[in-house]
């Protein structure tokens, strides 16, 4: 069976936040790291920080062009791309009923949340099925599965991510290639801290256990989802939902 040490991964929003706290814990346990971020300067403060190579790309992943070439880089640096999680996500505005939305904003938080995503497995997963071997994770939202009342962008952008990879599992089931998603509820991360408090406390009191995921918390699902040992689950949306989630 195939191990961590010399795989790398690709993680989108690695600067801050969810995409942070994975590409810390997936260095840990011997990934190579091509860190993207539209953030420059974020970026090569942490470059330095971690105990793998690692290599980072400043680019906007709502711009499909600038995507293929990030990968096609990417791969002739490293040779390679096994994993590829995508954590960058914006909620737009929120705290707002259907009237009160503008397009404007549905359309920008689709380009983050559901294109920037769809950008990267379109252009990783040819290169995976060289290797015949490859491990997507798509990172959702709890939105994305019972809805947030307030945030309709985020939601629906977000069930877009859960259909597309029930769609991708599908594809490449019979591959050595898998591609799940992941549905936390609240993670304390500085998204949650820029989103207006009625929101957070509507969001986290639906949560049986009372309480925020940490980062670490969700860091460490990630590396089982997208280790070897994950060989069988594919299509499928794990949760991380402090009991939220009963289905």
């Amino acid at each position: 069976m195939k191990t961590f040490k010399d795989q790398v991964a690709v993680i989108t929003g690695a600067a801050s936040g969810l995409g942070l706290a994975v590409a810390r814990k997936l260095s840990a346990d011997g990934v190579k790291l091509a860190l993207i971020d539209i953030h420059d300067e974020a970026l090569k403060d942490i470059a330095a920080s971690f105990s793998t190579e690692v290599q980072t790309y400043c680019i906007d992943i709502t711009n499909e062009l600038q995507v293929k070439n990030a990968m096609d880089k990417i791969v002739e640096r490293f040779q390679q791309v096994d994993i590829l999680v995508n954590s960058a996500g914006i909620t737009g505005k929120t705290n707002i009923k259907t009237p009160e939305t503008q397009t404007a904003d549905i359309n920008k938080v689709f380009d983050v949340n559901f294109y920037g995503a769809y950008y990267t497995s379109k252009y990783a997963i040819p290169y995976m099925l060289q290797q015949d071997y490859g491990r997507i994770l798509h990172i959702a939202s709890i939105a994305g599965k019972e809805g947030n009342a307030g945030m309709l962008a985020y939601s629906a952008s977000k069930a877009a991510v859960i259909g597309m990879t029930k769609v991708q599992g599908k594809e490449y089931a019979e591959t050595g290639i898998t591609v799940n998603a992941l549905a936390p509820a609240v993670i304390r991360t500085p998204l949650v801290e820029a989103m207006p408090k009625d929101q957070v406390t509507y969001m986290t009191e639906k949560i049986p256990a009372r309480r925020c995921g940490s980062l670490e918390e969700l860091a460490n699902m990630v590396a089982y989802i997208v280790s070897p040992m994950n060989s069988f689950t594919t299509a499928f949306t794990f949760d991380l939902s402090g009991g939220r989630a009963t289905y």
